[in-house]
């Protein structure tokens, strides 16, 4: 057996926690999911190998021509002081590998304690398995992956990875080093990974590539924590003694998780036992410059407690974004493998896939129709592909459009009393009447003097009108590419890529351009009426809107004929005298002026009058023709002949009438598609696996922490009802053997009592108010005076709190209202 080691974190839920980490790793689940980590990255020959012989307390390869040829995983797990300690190694096959090379390197396992404790051997075995070698690969994607359980074990999960070079060798070439740096970038760049950067002291700092990897692809420097190796390698009193000494006070690369020193074994010390490395360790860090370094900074025993923590509060920290990447995958997941389908082998399994989507397509396209947005299909409608799959609402607001273009710009020219200059789109009414005059002249028939050819309406409305078909081809085809788009949305989102292109191209594309030719006929049929023949109309609103334009035009004459007798002002107010109408009517009485006024401003010219009456007329019709137009549109063209059709695009019905030979070549699938869909049900049971763990492990912890809070709040509070210095105690000044008290709040005590490492067996329990219980700081501190320490209460074995016996949470009950 191996010599004691110093644990941490041994509680029974910190292995849970770390067990099913572990057993989701190895069930393949980081293929799909990042999951929290600590990777130990160097430069070669930084002592990363000796940290992990170190830690584990096995022997490793110290040399760089081993392990470090490929990632090697170290699984380390507390047990209890009666249980034997256990080795068991096994290879992960990288994703390069062939399904046989896969099968053949899981086949590789070993499940005893090497003598000596040596791995070496046993790397030897799997380099050769993998074929890393002279005449194989210099490096592989493969991961080794050692289990050791034991007493002397901590709870941490490593994984080593090979050391970063830039110079070739005949060993290693340049090619090498590159793909050295992408598989250790690759581990780096998972935002869930803890990177434990390994430097030597033995070199130049700014020689030594890892910690600016660590820097540019940690970015916030949240992530990192600083290790420094070979530290008896430097001149005692030296600068660069004094540089790596500020480095591991995070003074000069500041790191959020800060720096550890570490001293690895050297040459003459390669065959000491675990215990003589430790103390040889300690009388080092304990003197010189070394010893003002906090204990917690320092040493292999304070690093495996140190990494031990940060692991636990990175997986706990990250428990829920990583549950919910799972949800996302597992929704990705399901969501393909609707669209692939049951496994279509046979004619009957094919039809009947293209029943059910027919199904599913007319349910969604009829959904988008009647503005019914309930299924996950429309997506969010503040995103543009989410509205453009909400067919009904695409419609309403593009006819909303089209009939404000077509009121605001449907006329050729409009017709105002005063143009304005340079705007071709407008003419005033003297100069458009000028214009009808002479074309009734030029279009006169048997019509008395001073009358019009009624046919002459229809040819100034023609004229008018002429921008409809531009408005109307416009509009439909913002119409139909809009279905188009809803159509492939719909297909897309229940068919796999190459069924969806066959059936499209089989089947609902000839259907759509069929749906969009009949659009165009029926637009202009439409049209038709509008573009040539004589106007007819029987809507009411016609002689309405003619008798609107008399009598504003009748109106507007009166009121110039009272402006020129100077009987009204400019502003429309009577400036003479009330007429007094009981008077004798004559030439010289005041109404008569006031009559004479307003026929002087009668239109005199016979034909310009007829113009303006036709006018009048072209202009109703317009008005009532422009309503008839926009909703015929709406009505008979886009929802009559295109909307309401969308359903039958692809029906059951359609599907039951194909031939097998149409059937065949749509829903026939290729040997890829079966095989993405047995990738996409391995990856729904390797994530529906780990999120059942993840839930439970996250209900565990939850239900944990609140038991032991309920429990030690209940304490804290008799302990403030019963104590003598209670009032001391509460007001957060000091306790009663003079240390002070950081928190008053009882549930923060518990946290530091229970969520703590708890400490071996063997070890002395520390009260959570010692002194020694507190967090340290980052400077020395002088030693306090002794005094004498009162025996701490027993703490519970290492177990879950909340399955402890009732006597036992008594005692410790008693024990918070002693302290």
């Amino acid at each position: 057996m191996a010599p004691p080691v110093a644990t941490s974190l041994q509680s029974k839920d910190h292995k849970m926690l770390m067990d099913i980490i572990d057993r989701l790793r190895s069930k393949g689940i980081n293929r799909y999911v990042n999951l929290p980590q600590i990777v130990v990255c160097g430069d070669q020959s930084s002592g990363k190998s000796s940290v992990l012989q170190a830690i584990s307390g096995m022997a490793f390869p110290t040399k760089d021509n081993l392990c470090t040829r490929f990632a090697t995983e170290l699984v380390l797990r507390h047990t209890d002081a009666n249980s034997e300690e256990k080795c068991e190694v096994s290879i992960l096959p990288g994703s390069d590998r062939s399904p046989e090379d896969s099968t053949r390197l899981r086949e590789f396992g070993y499940s005893e304690v090497p003598d000596q404790h040596d791995i070496g051997v046993l790397v030897d075995e799997a380099k050769e398995v993998m074929g890393v070698g002279d005449q194989g690969r210099t490096f592989c994607k493969d991961i080794l992956r050692i289990e050791l359980s034991g007493p002397t074990q901590p709870h941490l999960t490593i994984v080593d990875l090979p050391g970063l070079f830039r110079a070739s060798t005949k060993d290693q070439s340049a090619e090498d080093a590159i793909i050295v740096q992408s598989l250790v970038q690759s581990y780096m760049e998972n935002p869930r990974s803890i990177i434990l950067a390994v430097v030597s002291a033995q070199s130049n700092f700014a020689l030594q590539e890892v910690t600016e990897l660590a820097r540019k692809l940690d970015h916030r420097h949240v992530r990192t924590l600083g290790l420094i190796t070979k530290p008896d390698t430097l001149d005692e009193g030296s600068s660069s003694e004094r540089e790596y000494f500020e480095l591991a006070q995070n003074k000069d690369v500041e790191f959020r998780l800060g720096w550890h020193v570490v001293r690895n074994r050297d040459f003459k010390t390669k065959n000491y036992t675990n215990e003589e490395r430790d103390q040889i360790e300690a009388e080092f860090l304990n003197q010189g410059i070394w010893a003002g370094l906090p204990r917690a900074q320092k040493g292999v025993a304070a690093l495996r407690t140190r990494l031990s923590e940060v692991l636990k509060n990175q997986i706990l920290d990250q428990l829920p974004d990583v549950i919910h990447e799972i949800e996302q995958g597992l929704e990705d997941c399901s969501s393909r493998v609707e669209k692939l389908g049951t496994a279509r082998g046979t004619l009957t399994e094919q039809r009947k896939y293209l029943l059910n989507t027919s199904h599913q397509f007319s349910h969604l396209i009829t959904a988008a129709i009647d503005g019914v947005y309930g299924d996950k299909f429309f997506g969010n409608a503040r995103e543009e592909e989410g509205y453009s799959r909400r067919l009904r609402a695409v419609v309403q607001n593009t006819l909303a459009d089209f009939s404000e273009k077509m009121r605001h710009h449907g006329q050729a020219r409009r017709i105002v009393d005063t143009a304005r200059k340079g705007d071709p789109n407008t003419v005033s009414r003297t100069d458009y009447l000028k214009e009808v005059k002479n074309l009734m002249r030029r279009t006169r028939g048997c019509e008395l003097s001073g009358n019009y050819n009624p046919l002459i309406i229809g040819e100034l409305f023609h004229e008018q009108c002429q921008p409809w078909k531009g408005w109307l081809a416009d509009f439909s085809s913002r119409l139909f590419e809009a279905v188009d788009t809803a159509v492939s949305a719909t297909l897309e989102h229940i068919l796999d890529e190459v069924t969806r292109e066959k059936l499209w191209r089989d089947l609902i594309s000839d259907r759509l351009n069929k749906l969009n030719q009949q659009l165009q006929n029926k637009v202009a049929e439409i049209l038709r009426p509008h573009e040539t023949g004589h106007p007819i109309t029987y809507n009411h609103y016609l002689t309405e809107n003619v008798q609107k334009a008399r009598r504003s035009r009748y109106r507007d004459n009166i009121k110039k004929g009272l402006w020129a007798a100077d009987i009204l002002d400019p502003f429309g107010n009577i400036t003479s005298m009330p007429l007094d109408t009981s008077m004798p009517l004559d030439t010289s009485t005041p109404l008569d002026k006031v009559i004479e006024a307003i026929v002087e401003h009668t239109e005199a010219d016979m034909e310009l009058y007829a113009a303006s009456e036709a006018v009048d007329w072209m202009e109703a019709y317009y008005k009532v023709a422009l309503k008839q137009v926009v909703d015929d549109f709406s009505s008979i063209a886009i929802e009559a002949c295109l909307i309401s059709k969308l359903p039958d695009l692809f029906t059951p019905q359609i599907v039951f009438e194909l031939t097998d030979d149409t059937v065949r070549n749509i829903a026939a699938e290729n040997w890829e598609k079966a095989d993405e869909r047995k990738f996409l049900m391995d990856k729904i049971d390797i994530l529906t696996s780990g999120l059942t763990d993840l839930q439970r492990l996250r209900k565990s912890h939850h239900q944990h922490m609140t038991s032991m809070k309920d429990v030690l709040d209940t304490g804290a509070d008799s302990s403030r009802t019963h104590s003598p210095t209670s009032k001391l105690s509460r007001s957060g000044s000091e306790s009663p053997r003079g240390h002070s008290i950081r928190s008053s709040k009882p549930s923060d005590r518990v946290t530091s009592l229970f969520s703590r490492s708890t400490t071996p067996e063997s070890a002395t329990p520390v009260s959570p108010w010692s002194a020694s219980a507190r967090p340290r700081k980052l400077e020395p501190e002088p030693e306090p005076e002794p005094e004498p320490e009162p025996v701490a209460p027993p703490e519970p074995e290492p177990e879950t709190y909340s399955k402890i016996s009732k006597k036992q949470k008594k005692k410790i009950k008693r024990a918070v209202v002693d302290e």
